[in-house]
């Protein structure tokens, strides 16, 4: 259960009300930095399997949650806790970069 991908079904039960603090990937098939982030996003959620729930989210098919959560650029990834945004990325990282944010943003829950 490494990798999640929510819609706007499943996206209140999967991040809002996660009992631990949830990233989720807000993406599109024709971005293609979003391709690139994909296997990254995939890699990381194993490594943080238990400490952070990861989600992908294509904004093309959930617009509504996409612009519910204020995501006007993608790759976003937006970080929850106990149902509140509390942080965001926006652009292509790679994964040391990726991996030294999710630490900082880890840390200071």
């Amino acid at each position: 259960m490494a990798l999640i991908h929510v819609d706007k079904e499943s996206f209140d039960k999967e991040v809002l009300e996660s009992d631990i603090p949830v990233v989720v990937d807000f993406w599109a098939e024709w971005c293609a930095p979003c391709q690139m982030l994909g296997p990254i996003f995939e890699e990381l959620s194993n490594a943080y399997e238990g400490k952070l729930k990861f989600c992908k989210l294509n904004t093309e098919f959930n617009i509504e949650v996409a612009n519910k959560s204020n995501v006007n650029s993608i790759p976003s990834l937006v970080f929850f806790n106990k149902g509140k945004e509390i942080n965001r990325l926006v652009g292509l990282y790679n994964k040391e970069s990726l991996q030294k944010k999710i630490d900082s943003i880890l840390s200071s829950i």
